[in-house]
């Protein structure tokens, strides 16, 4: 390892990284000298990270598929482990807003689709790379959340519930595997980011008065080489 590239050699999975927060993460990982594999449903947007990526000198795979389908999950996590043996770095990014909706109105089959990405995909992807995790010397979990899933607001109840079993999830996970010391796993609220979800949930917004997703992508790679506990949740201002 170098100053410069502080995660040559190491292999890193994005999830929903064909924009906003999870291309820049994905692109910030390549710069300091990972092999970033990226996902999302969308190839031709992976395509255009990976190519930056490429022109940067970074190195990355793109993997186009459904997280909410199990079975890809799996064939990925196997695709893998044939080819690395393990892995070192998981950030866990994509996720659904769905409608902004009271309590009382929210739609339940949409509700499903919320928890379907949010909730279950994450629980799933945790379960296939459990294994490839523990082979690293040591790894890293980080798991973008937001300030709903901790502090419940009018009208996000949906996401927010989403976001709160999310955390949820990834504590008890920190929990679990504390003892081994060998993976560290951290909650990561993004506070108010010009992304694409941003604008859909703020129409009325400025987006020139937000920070872009590079500046938590730089907040990430940081978080990734510090010193941080187990378990902790981190909040980006």
């Amino acid at each position: 390892m170098t100053d410069t590239k502080p995660f040559d050699g190491k292999l890193a999975l994005v999830t929903g990284a064909s924009r906003g927060i999870g291309a820049a993460t994905a692109e910030a990982l390549a710069a300091a000298g990972a092999h970033v594999i990226l996902t999302a449903r969308t190839a031709a947007a992976l395509e255009e990270v990976e190519d930056r990526i490429h022109a940067a000198g970074g190195a990355a795979t793109i993997a186009p598929m459904d997280l909410t389908e199990a079975d890809h999950i799996k064939k990925l996590a196997d695709a893998v482990a044939e080819r690395w043996g393990s892995l070192d770095l998981l950030i866990l990014n994509a996720a659904m807003l769905g409608s902004l909706s009271p309590v009382e109105h929210l739609d339940p089959k949409e509700l499903g689709r919320v928890f379907a990405l949010n909730v279950h995909a994450n629980q799933a992807l945790i379960a296939a790379f459990d294994p490839l995790l523990r082979r690293a010397a040591k790894a890293e979990i980080i798991g973008i959340t937001s300030s709903v899933g901790s502090e419940p607001r009018a009208f996000w109840g949906g996401y927010g519930a989403s976001k709160a079993a999310f955390e949820t999830l990834l504590g008890a996970y920190a929990d679990e595997t504390a003892h081994a010391g060998k993976l560290r796993i951290r909650i990561l609220d993004p506070g108010a980011t010009r992304t694409r979800m941003r604008q859909l949930a703020f129409p009325g917004e400025e987006p020139e008065s937000l920070k872009g997703p590079e500046v938590v992508a730089a907040a990430i790679v940081a978080q990734l080489q510090g010193e941080g506990a187990t378990g902790s949740r981190i909040t980006i201002d």
